[in-house]
């Protein structure tokens, strides 16, 4: 199978903007139904063999332990509970109204009471619309979303393979649903005083100094998928530094810089995924340094801590 398949923004939008919907829905259940972790670690989903997953949840909020799935391969909406009971309905031919209505549905079935806070999208062109009124967005593609599943878990890989290289406070790579993209984040341990003004789900994430590294498949700002890097705060004269390969960039965002490397341009070099990973550690050594990070320190060479074991006899 090809390493990065292509997937043009364009050539999948419907699909992509009906299924960035239906995850937000799960997603916002999965909010509410775990138990908190620092840095919003409990919401994202986490990528399987075959599709996307919120995780167990349930039990500490009185539910029980119940799973919902997004099965790309089969493509359906599975709910099972910790007997083995699993119910499932077919992801293609949904609005989100009726995915609301049939997810709603089966929870109730294995006796799940559901909570939707803020039951809209988050930060969407549509956020003022509740999820069941929308009949607008229904296109579901099934050979679309399933390249997508296959493009996140090669992405996914990949983001493993760079973060065994850091010893330090990190988090999983994780697929967020609010902004539809894939994620590893790393820590220095040093606390961020922020404004009074800064809203409580960026003063939560942003609570450390880290730098973060990611891909996403496109919006309106970027209408093209690319992989990210990026640090908050951000140190004076990052964007000065080298990155690497040459084709990526630094681009203004946000009164700050991200560094991009496009998603094609990574796919027409030689070595695509060493391309990638060469990407995430430029990006990763300029911000480091340029923020005084103890890099040798935090360093863990092929997931190896261990001095000894590290040396050409141990």
């Amino acid at each position: 199978m090809e390493l990065f398949s292509p997937l043009p923004l364009a050539e999948w939008r419907d699909t992509k903007e009906t299924l960035h919907r239906f995850e937000q829905l799960i997603g916002k259940i999965r909010l509410t139904s775990s138990p908190r972790r620092n840095h919003w670690w409990h919401v994202p989903f986490h990528v399987t063999g075959r599709g996307i997953t919120t995780r167990p949840m349930g039990q500490s909020d009185g539910n029980p332990v119940f799973t919902i799935d997004f099965d790309f391969v089969d493509h359906q909406l599975v709910v099972t509970t910790l007997d083995g009971t699993a119910v499932s309905f077919p992801l293609l031919g949904q609005s989100v109204a009726s995915f609301r209505e049939h997810t709603l549905a089966t929870l109730a079935d294995l006796g799940v009471h559901a909570e939707i806070p803020h039951p809209e999208p988050f930060d969407l062109p549509d956020s003022s619309r509740p999820f069941s009124r929308d009949t607008e967005h229904a296109t579901y593609d099934p050979e679309h979303a399933n390249r997508y599943w296959q493009i996140l878990s090669q992405v996914a890989l990949v983001l493993e393979e760079f973060a065994a290289g850091f010893s330090g406070k990190s988090s999983a790579v994780h697929h967020f649903w609010h902004t539809f993209d894939i994620a590893h984040t790393r820590f220095s341990g040093r606390h961020v005083e922020q404004s009074p003004q800064t809203d409580p789900v960026t003063r939560e994430a942003y609570s450390e100094e880290v730098t973060s590294f990611g891909f996403w498949f496109g919006d309106e700002k970027l209408p093209e998928p690319a992989f990210y890097a990026y640090a908050a705060p951000e140190p004076p004269g990052l964007e000065q530094e080298r990155l690497s390969p040459s084709q990526a960039r630094w681009a203004a965002q946000n009164g700050g810089h991200l560094a991009l490397l496009m998603y094609d341009d990574a796919r027409a070099q030689p070595d695509p995924r060493s391309a990638v990973l060469d990407f995430y550690g430029s990006a990763y050594r300029a911000a480091a340094v340029r923020a005084d990070w103890d890099v040798d320190y935090f360093a863990s060479p092929h997931g190896v801590t261990d001095r000894q074991l590290l040396s050409p006899h141990g």
